[in-house]
């Protein structure tokens, strides 16, 4: 059921948003300021392509160990992140799952958007797991 429904989200618009998200992490990777920041773009475009089937999980319980992503520093390049896209870019993927979750058939489109939504507030200091 995964397949299918990867499948289904791929095709109507997942390539748009992993290449779209691909294309974030490459700019920012081109700017030596956004580095840091072009990993966790890269992240959300491996997840925003084929969503079903993982989830969103905080790296230092998924490792059991802290790094520099899932401590202070992190918070404070997740609070630059929030304010300087995180928020429009959740605001966009919410708005995109209040109209699929309208019919019956989008609702687990929706769920994924959520999802989307969530990480893409604040990515650093996440990882990307297999349920």
């Amino acid at each position: 059921m995964r397949l299918l429904l990867n499948l289904l989200w791929f095709v109507f618009g997942g390539w748009l948003s992993g290449l779209l998200w691909m294309l974030s992490g490459v700019l920012l990777a081109i700017t030596v300021v956004g580095l840091p920041w072009a990993f966790a773009a890269f992240r959300i475009a491996g997840f925003s392509a084929w969503p079903f089937g993982r989830q969103v999980a905080a790296r230092d319980l998924h490792t059991g160990r802290e790094d520099l992503g899932t401590g202070g520093v992190g918070f404070l390049m997740n609070v630059v992140w929030f304010i300087l896209g995180g928020w429009y870019l959740a605001l966009s993927h919410l708005m995109l799952a209040v109209a699929q979750a309208v019919t019956i058939i989008g609702i687990p489109f929706a769920v994924q958007n959520v999802k989307l939504a969530i990480i893409s507030l604040a990515p650093v200091g996440k990882t990307v797991v297999e349920v």
